[in-house]
């Protein structure tokens, strides 16, 4: 192997080094029976970031201007809050927030289809102390999701 082959292995990550050696890993939403397409299919990172940049600034103009009017070090705290409650409230009886209806977003549970309140709870806070959102796995699913048992497909 000469030093391109090494270094663009190495750029191109772990997953495209095993697909140059054979593996087959499917398309994203393949192991939890979703299309590779189309509506059902697994949201893209692209449109979850869309959706949470309009939710989290949806959160943050209520409680700048309904409660701390102006406050700016407590704006933060409260707009968490909002955030926590929206997220709850909304994924747990919608399956979708503000944002995510805007982006053509919503939240399932993985074989059942509704999300249960328990888990839009679980999958909410773990998505509020942000660390747990930032760890995918192959399907594109937050470790939130994973263990909230849920995803989040396009309608």
């Amino acid at each position: 192997m000469d030093n391109r082959q090494a270094i663009g292995s190495w750029l191109s990550g772990p997953r495209a080094a095993m697909e140059e050696a054979g593996a087959e890993f499917g398309y994203r939403g393949e192991q939890l029976g979703l299309p590779e397409q189309g509506p059902g299919s697994i949201a893209r990172p692209g449109r979850r970031l869309g959706a949470l940049a309009v939710d989290w600034a949806l959160c943050v103009l209520i409680a700048y201007g309904l409660i701390t009017k102006g406050n700016s070090p407590a704006t933060s705290n409260w707009a968490l809050l909002i955030f926590f409650v929206l997220g709850v409230l909304t994924v747990g009886t919608l399956g979708y927030t503000p944002g995510k209806r805007l982006f053509g977003l919503r939240v399932v549970g993985v074989g059942t289809g509704r999300v249960q309140p328990l888990r839009a709870l679980a999958r909410t806070l773990l998505l509020c102390l942000a660390i747990p959102a930032l760890v995918w796995d192959r399907d594109g699913r937050g470790l939130h999701d994973r263990l909230a048992r849920t995803v989040e497909v396009r309608i």
